[in-house]
């Protein structure tokens, strides 16, 4: 069965639209922490965060306070930035996934360029072995980005699916093809292939065809669903659709 993860970044973008500076006698809602107890209760598998340099949703006491209650369900994306690779060593989630970080960007436009900085990332990925630590690359479905994600030894690879989510019909199956390539490049060098970006209900059904998927990283269209439906039928929603394979 197809895992869900529940990425709880656009919680705390809510929370920080009224929240950002500090409120005496005032707690922060909503809280990040309760809903992501929330979504496992649900069904969930495991909970994404990305703390990005400019802390502009998730904050360092988030991650932490998630860290204490659900370690072994966390996945913390970040940037391979010496600063983020001490706070994960620290943190030891479960699971660390390497993201390109642009502050200009509203969402992680692309993948992370792993065949371009190989040397860079050598390290990084080592530390965070060396630690216990899952680590995953956040790449774009290229062949060479596969090669790159062998080449520095990561189990884990999740495809960024923003263009197969974005494209018009009459362009979806060509992205498709591409994650298709690429997951199977993946598994070909035994690496568990996650995905995730821009998933929704309408679009699940075409990316469940696609070999060899472990885990979905779902979170926008996900808590946008709740507004309407609730958190916890939302995650259920979600796990009936990815259940449908």
């Amino acid at each position: 069965m197809i895992r869900l993860g529940v990425n709880i970044d656009h919680i705390a973008t809510l929370r920080q639209a009224r929240y950002r500076d500090p409120h005496p006698g005032v707690t922060p809602e909503p809280d990040p922490v309760t809903l992501a107890r929330i979504c496992l209760e649900a069904g969930a598998h495991s909970l994404t965060v990305h703390l990005r340099e400019d802390r502009r949703h998730i904050q360092d006491e988030d991650v932490l306070r998630l860290g204490r209650e659900f370690r072994e369900k966390l996945n913390l994306e970040m940037a391979a930035s010496p600063a983020m690779v001490d706070f994960a060593l620290r943190l030891k989630p479960a699971e660390v996934c390497l993201v390109p970080e642009n502050r200009a960007e509203v969402t992680t436009e692309g993948g992370l360029d792993a065949a371009g900085h190989l040397d860079a990332l050598r390290p990084v990925v080592r530390k965070l072995k060396q630690a216990g630590i899952l680590v995953s690359l956040f790449l774009d479905p290229e062949l060479r980005q596969i090669e790159a994600a062998t080449a520095l030894e990561a189990p884990v690879v999740e495809l960024h699916t923003g263009r197969f989510a974005d494209a018009d019909p009459a362009q979806r199956p060509s992205a498709l093809t591409k994650l298709r390539e690429a997951a199977q490049k993946a598994d070909q060098f035994k690496i568990q292939v996650n995905a995730g970006h821009g998933l929704r209900l309408s679009n699940l059904p075409d990316l469940l065809h696609l070999p060899h998927l472990h885990t979905l990283n779902i979170g926008h269209s996900l808590v946008s669903h709740a507004l309407t439906v609730g958190l916890a039928r939302s995650v259920r929603d979600f796990l009936q659709a990815i259940a449908k394979t």
